[in-house]
């Protein structure tokens, strides 16, 4: 049997979610599946993420991610009250953990700006005040009031819910595993899909998945393996907020940092280390040796040509899979933090990271690509979730028909 359907989704993640949202608003008696290889939604970044929606801070005026987080962020905290869903506007901090790094706060600062984001600096006094445990280099420190943590996993499945109520058809279990865009077919596990429109929302396949459509050729996925230790609640550490490090803006991790969940547990990381598969959260057994042997490749590449700093990132973010080094870089942001306090976490999370094989450099920014009948969102990695509503949007209105 063949479903035919206006619009395919492949992804069942947060913007998978998003769009299928969106298109239902937008097309009330459209005929809408979406597929996901999984049994659940979310089973990888928008399941494994910190929880953090973020406010606008990072982003260049103009990119993608700046045009639309702060959008996104509103849509994020407004969805979550109005459903009851737990959310907790907790505000962060961003502190220098050396004295160099002092001047990207006023940077951060005029980008929160542009962005739309509020933002204030904090002298020595004003950082005390706001979190005790906190330290920062030069006694400077940026302070976003509107950051907050939300529960991803609820999030989720009370979107699903809503879109099975509204009459999209989901399929679990459901791989693409061919794909024929001038027909305008695909099959997704034992199922077979005529659709008028797909949209690609795959996460860490996602360009596997345009490259079948005929697009995204340049582009190939580099994944970093995000590691976490939750911190033991019997350290007399307590934090009001999150605290962040000034981040290196070369290349698009954020540093190890400390995240307090809406249950009021806390956590420090994550880490950014390469990953030898696009799932390999434990051990080799999801690592195949012609994507590891591909992955291995490319890290090779980047660390020679060492384009964007990232050979002197990968030198200090390496050793942090050894907790000592671990637990260091998280002692530059609180001082009184002892690797005793760091607790094993089952928290692992994969970051799609897509790289650009013609310029040969971390792609910094998301991607749209845009095939005959497809349509393909590559590279959604952190702030993807705070900026799945508007994200959708900006796809959909700039694809016209949609």
């Amino acid at each position: 049997m063949t479903h035919r359907v206006d619009f395919l989704v492949v992804g069942a993640g947060i913007l998978g979610l998003a769009l299928a949202r969106e298109l239902r608003a937008r097309h009330p008696e459209a005929r809408l599946a979406v597929v996901d290889k999984e049994p659940a939604p979310g089973r990888h970044q928008s399941g494994r993420n910190s929880g953090v929606v973020h406010a606008g801070l990072y982003y260049p005026e103009g990119s993608l991610k700046a045009r639309v987080c702060v959008e996104g962020a509103r849509a994020m905290r407004a969805y979550c009250e109005e459903r009851g869903l737990p959310l907790d506007r907790v505000g962060k901090v961003i502190v220098p953990a050396r004295a160099a790094d002092d001047p990207q706060l006023d940077l951060l600062l005029r980008r929160a700006q542009a962005n739309g984001a509020r933002a204030e600096l904090l002298d020595e006094a004003g950082l005390r005040a706001l979190e005790p445990e906190a330290r920062s280099a030069t006694g400077r420190a940026l302070w976003s009031p509107d950051t907050a943590v939300i529960d991803s996993q609820a999030v989720l499945e009370r979107l699903v819910a809503e879109l099975e109520a509204s009459g999209v058809a989901f399929h679990w279990g459901a791989p693409i595993h061919e794909l024929a865009s001038i027909r305008r077919t695909a099959r997704a596990g034992q199922e077979a899909f005529s659709y008028g429109h797909l949209f690609n929302a795959a996460g860490l396949h996602a360009e596997q998945v345009a490259q079948a459509c005929g697009v995204g050729a340049r582009y190939a996925v580099l994944p970093f393996k995000g590691l976490y230790y939750k911190l033991d609640p019997g350290s007399g550490l307590r934090f009001n907020h999150l605290v962040y490090p000034v981040p290196d803006l070369n290349v698009p991790f954020l540093g190890v940092h400390v995240t307090r969940k809406v249950s009021g547990e806390v956590y420090l990381g994550p880490t950014a280390i390469p990953a030898f598969g696009r799932e390999q959260y434990r051990g080799l057994a999801s690592v195949g040796p012609a994507e590891a042997a591909a992955i291995a490749w490319r890290l090779l590449g980047h660390y020679v040509e060492g384009k964007q700093g990232f050979r002197a990132y990968a030198h200090a973010e390496g050793g942090r899979f050894l907790k000592g080094r671990f637990a260091a870089a998280a002692r530059a942001l609180v001082p009184r933090l002892e690797a005793r306090h760091l607790l094993p976490s089952d928290k692992v999370g994969i970051r799609a990271q897509l790289v650009d094989r013609t310029r040969r450099e971390l792609v910094m920014d998301f991607v749209v690509e845009r095939g005959e009948h497809s349509t393909h969102l590559l590279n959604a990695v952190s702030p993807a979730f705070t900026s799945a509503f508007a994200f959708a949007r900006l796809a959909l209105d700039e694809k016209g028909a949609a």
